[in-house]
């Protein structure tokens, strides 16, 4: 049969481009081994705030006197927890195939494997029946970074170690977790068992946790937490896991570290291989297919949006990078920008950035202003919180006066950062953004309070 569009993988890139591809009256095939959804719908971004939501309301009703909410016998539940994200997942899962039935996109629950041309046709099979198509998006995805650590494997089959997806499913609070990797997914998923009992530590390889998020906000983040109890290793090397440890070197000294149970958290990568994308000489870079602004790949009409690409291992970016995939078939003019993608960490409290980094721009040699403000400049902040630690830094270009950069720390962020996103994404300069009018009281407002401080 033919298609205009074959789609490999149903997660967010490959949904988002079936459901707008089906929306302009192309026909669709989406092939999906597992489950529609892909990662973030079943092990990765809807079930962590599931159970990070559950571990806020918690850690609100233990903390509560001090709004004047006296609140006893608070207990957590594990094992309901899972079973809430489990009905959670379920129901977006759902959402999602409603989706598909409603754009008369056709789905293909088997391995799909591509099988070449057939003259100017992709030809993609799948349980036995081939599937031809003028066009072919390869969103297959990622999986965890397993690196060479001595009992690392032997630790993922006994379940001593586990990654993303296992954790999810624990119902008993482990006494002692010990989290291998200080990136988004090491950092919430600690900030949740330390928040419902767990003593954690943190090793990180870098000499700072968090990535690559600004300096300043990510030292803020580790100061919180290292006085909520958790513990954090940087520069630290683990060299071995096993028998209810974790080795490591730090500072040429060997040392352990006691676990009950051990988070893999160490990156992810692409999964290119085992759906003969060497029969069309796709090309790959760094273990990642490669792109450009409009998500093509060098063989026209091969387009790659999502974790597979590499660029931005984020939902958004991949549901944003279909589109622009999705738009370039059709024949409009689109394409990705990177440098304006909103990252969020769900931790508690949260922190949000977009656009440039202080670091970046010294780097770069662009001259620049940054004005830092706590959130206690916001009214709702102070009527909603104890006051904790805050931070929004805001980045503005010296020579034009535009935004170029958002970094923030505090509650609601995550609902907050797409308004700097659109400012710097539209160069509004600081006198345009001084006319916008936020509602009040917001914590939005605090990116209004800092602009008027340059």
């Amino acid at each position: 049969m033919l298609y205009d569009l074959l789609i490999l993988g149903g997660g967010p890139g490959g949904y988002t481009a079936a459901e707008r591809a089906g929306q302009a009256g192309l026909k669709v095939a989406l092939f999906e081994k597992d489950t529609l959804g892909g990662v973030c719908l079943n092990e990765g971004c809807i079930p962590t705030k599931t159970m990070l939501n559950s571990a806020k309301l918690y850690d609100h009703a233990n903390n509560s006197e001090v709004f004047a909410v006296k609140s006893s016998d608070v207990s957590f539940d594990q094992a309901q927890i899972v079973k809430r994200k489990n009905k959670v997942v379920k129901m977006l899962v759902g959402a999602v195939k409603a989706k598909m039935k409603n754009n008369d996109v056709e789905v293909v629950n088997a391995a799909a494997s591509i099988s070449g041309r057939k003259g100017d046709l992709f030809r993609v099979n799948a349980s036995d029946q081939e599937y031809l198509g003028k066009n072919l998006l390869i969103a297959t995805g990622s999986v965890p970074a397993v690196p060479p650590i001595p009992g690392l494997k032997e630790g993922l089959e006994s379940g001593f170690v586990v990654t993303n997806k296992e954790i999810l499913d624990l119902e008993d609070i482990p006494e002692k977790m010990t989290v291998i990797g200080g990136g988004v997914i090491g950092l919430e998923m600690a900030c949740y068992f330390q928040t419902i009992g767990s003593s954690v530590t943190v090793i990180e390889m870098l000499d700072h946790i968090a990535s690559d998020t600004d300096y300043q906000i990510r030292t803020m983040l580790q100061n919180i937490y290292e006085k909520k109890g958790i513990k954090f290793l940087l520069e630290a090397k683990v060299t071995k896991v096993g028998g209810g440890y974790v080795s490591y070197e730090r500072s040429g000294e060997s040392n352990d570290v006691a676990a009950d149970i051990v988070l893999l958290s160490t990156g992810r990568r692409p999964v290119i291989n085992g759906y003969g994308l060497e029969s069309l000489g796709v090309l790959s870079e760094g273990g990642a297919i490669r792109t450009d602004a409009q998500c093509r790949t060098n063989i026209p009409g091969v387009y790659a949006a999502g974790d597979v690409n590499g660029r931005w291992m984020l939902a958004h970016a991949a549901s944003r990078e279909a589109e622009v995939a999705v738009n370039t078939m059709l024949g409009k003019e689109d394409e990705m920008s990177y440098d304006n993608c909103p990252g969020v960490i769900y931790t508690n409290p949260e922190v949000a950035y977009v656009g440039a980094t202080a670091e970046e721009l010294d780097h770069k040699g662009r001259p620049f202003q940054v004005v830092e403000i706590p959130f206690s400049y916001s009214g709702r902040f102070m009527a909603e919180t104890n006051r904790e630690q805050s931070l929004c830094k805001l980045i503005v270009d010296k020579e034009d006066q535009t935004l170029i950069g958002c970094h923030l720390l505090g509650p609601y962020v995550s609902e907050i950062i797409i308004t700097a996103g659109i400012m710097i994404e539209r160069k509004m300069t600081l006198e345009e953004i001084k006319r916008q009018i936020f509602p009040h009281p917001t914590v939005a407002e605090i990116i209004r309070e800092g602009i008027f401080l340059f």
